[in-house]
């Protein structure tokens, strides 16, 4: 498909909200707008895609949208396969007459954007998620805003830490990854990072905080990834989270039953849990940056009559990857790989 043959476009946010959306979202108008393509908003993800629920966007109604956290259009957690209503989606697209679609999210929407591509939608995937655990992409917009949010609670905790002589834990999310916890523990100067690639047994988490002031620690802080796995006696995990209708786990909380195991022990010690704070507010001015790449290359690929992809950023360069290749598949944090991996846990693997 060319350009001349390529009218009207639309783009979507679903999942959860991550610092970036708008300005991937501006990126998109930006180079819409230079292609001569009319570009439209679909309000609340797939949902207003069935109900036709769609905005023009310009250069005037999307301007200081990349200092803005959340996203201007609204999302929603909605899975229109698993609700049987593709057919009803498939005809709102067709009713607002777009050409094309741009659907900014995570592993669920890019799950569903290579369906409806099998079913004859054009359309192109934009990675989103501060987790950074999205295949096919070196790094996802929104990571380096929620690292930093992290990073500055832990360096603020150190003072209140070591004025108690306790050990403070810093809960921040991560349900199958920890991207987060890994990058902000390590610059936060944490003295244990737990997160889920890496498996630990509680006997060993008491016993290393027991040993603290036998090395001649008074304080220490303790960032855990909300999916963490630290496994009791019987080597089932401390905690695992509630599964919702849709099959969506909620996690969360494991710092909070990690203190209690903690004080029973005899060691003092509080919880922080940072929650949706890392993803909320401003982004950083790279993940602006960012973002504006990512939506721009996702308007230019449609121009292109290219269909079934993500844009990727490998090496620091616009990329591709086919949906077919990343749907489903998770990125993990491998420590092995990492180069400062050593400095992640004084604890033994539980493996």
């Amino acid at each position: 498909m060319s350009t001349r043959q390529l009218k009207r476009i639309g783009v979507l946010t679903g999942g959860g909200d991550a610092p970036g959306i708008n300005a991937v979202i501006r990126g998109c108008v930006l180079r819409a707008g230079s292609l001569g393509l009319d570009l439209v908003g679909i309000r609340r993800s797939w949902l207003g895609l069935m109900e036709a629920d769609a905005v023009p966007l310009n250069r005037g109604n999307t301007h200081r949208w990349l200092q803005r956290g959340g996203t201007e259009l609204r999302t929603r957690r909605y899975n229109p396969f698993d609700e049987g209503t593709e057919d009803a989606i498939l005809a709102g697209y067709a009713k607002l007459g777009l050409d094309g679609l741009i659907a900014i999210g995570g592993d669920g929407t890019l799950t569903t954007s290579y369906k409806f591509h099998h079913l004859g939608m054009t359309v192109i995937g934009v990675p989103k998620t501060i987790d950074n655990d999205i295949a096919g992409t070196d790094q996802t917009f929104g990571f380096e805003t929620a690292v930093q949010t992290a990073c500055d609670a832990i360096d603020r905790l150190h003072t209140t830490a070591a004025s108690h002589g306790r050990i403070l834990i810093v809960e921040v999310m991560g349900r199958y990854a920890g991207w987060i916890a890994a990058y902000a523990g390590i610059a936060g100067e944490a003295d244990l990072v737990l997160i889920p690639e890496y498996p630990v047994k509680l006997a060993d988490v008491l016993a290393w905080a027991k040993g603290l002031k036998e090395r001649g620690r008074e304080y220490a802080i303790l960032v855990v990834a909300e999916g963490a796995l630290i496994l009791n006696a019987e080597g089932v995990p401390l905690v695992r989270g509630e599964y919702t209708a849709a099959g969506y786990e909620k996690l969360g909380g494991v710092s909070v039953q990690l203190s209690r195991e903690l004080m029973g022990a005899g060691v003092d010690s509080r919880t922080t849990i940072l929650g949706h704070v890392q993803r909320g507010g401003t982004p950083a001015a790279f993940d602006r940056i960012l973002s504006l790449r990512y939506g721009a290359r996702a308007a230019e690929l449609l121009a292109e009559g290219v269909s079934g992809v993500m844009v990727s950023l490998v090496n620091n360069r616009m990329r591709t990857a086919p949906l077919a290749e990343i749907a489903g598949k998770r990125r993990n944090f491998d420590p092995e790989a990492f180069d400062l991996a050593w400095m992640l846990s004084e604890l033994p693997e539980a493996r």
